[in-house]
């Protein structure tokens, strides 16, 4: 059954479409990979199919642990239907090992396992290049109510706990990961995606890497990464 009915928004990774029903959004999942805000941009072959399905089988996870989500059911190999919601403007960072822009900015090298867990908060706006916020900027811009950001905080630390012992099942380092929420029907629920292109993954036996740093960085073998991460997982989640 053809469920795209009209075109709504288009993202860096997806395009996101209208439905018959006013209360879903279909989800068409992109080869298209960029970084440094859109500086680099290139294809990584069958990108789209493996963060869907891999999103699709943590969001089924996440959802039998008690965490509400956007996800509804995977349609085709690049596409999902979602519950629509309207995206609050915060993107949450986990943080378990020092990696990226946290080696900058604390002074510690990379790979550094952290004693706690650091949960960080970015402005979601592309034109300030999504710029690091706190709980005060949070407040007095009015991104979100306190009741919704505890709520949001309390997902997060759980979110992180699920994530990080499931993928130690298949030898991968949870190192650190972005989430976003949004609003259905009032109730603040997990959207967006869980993937190669929104977490870091190590293996943690070798320390190589398994996610977009290989974009990024130029170290070839993406594609590989990436249907490395999807194939671990699917052996523990059908």
């Amino acid at each position: 059954m053809e469920l795209k009915k009209e075109f709504l928004y288009e993202g860096k990774a997806k395009k996101i479409y209208r439905t018959s029903d006013p209360d879903q959004y279909l989800v068409e999942y992109k080869d298209d990979a960029t970084a440094f805000d859109g500086l680099k941009k290139g294809t990584i072959c069958r990108k789209g199919e493996i963060n869907n399905t891999l999103s699709a089988l943590l969001f089924k996870k996440l959802a039998s642990e008690g965490i509400p989500t956007h996800f509804i059911k995977q349609i085709s190999p690049r596409e999902m239907l979602v519950k629509a919601v309207k995206i609050i403007p915060i993107e949450v960072i986990a943080r378990n090992i020092v990696a990226g822009s946290l080696a900058d900015r604390v002074g510690l090298p990379e790979g550094t396992k952290l004693k706690k867990t650091i949960l960080e908060f970015c402005y979601k706006s592309d034109e300030l290049h999504d710029p690091m916020i706190n709980r005060y900027h949070i407040a007095a811009l009015e991104l979100a109510t306190e009741e919704q950001l505890k709520k949001i905080e309390d997902y997060a630390w759980k979110i992180n706990s699920i994530l990080t012992d499931l993928f130690k099942q298949v030898n991968i380092a949870l190192v650190d990961f972005k989430l976003e929420f949004g609003l259905h029907h009032g109730e603040v629920i997990l959207a967006d995606e869980i993937s190669p292109d929104t977490c870091r993954f190590w293996d943690i036996t070798s320390g190589e890497k398994l996610d977009k740093d290989r974009f990024r960085r130029d170290l070839g073998g993406v594609e590989d990464a990436y249907e490395e991460v999807l194939s671990r997982v699917q052996k523990i989640l059908k």
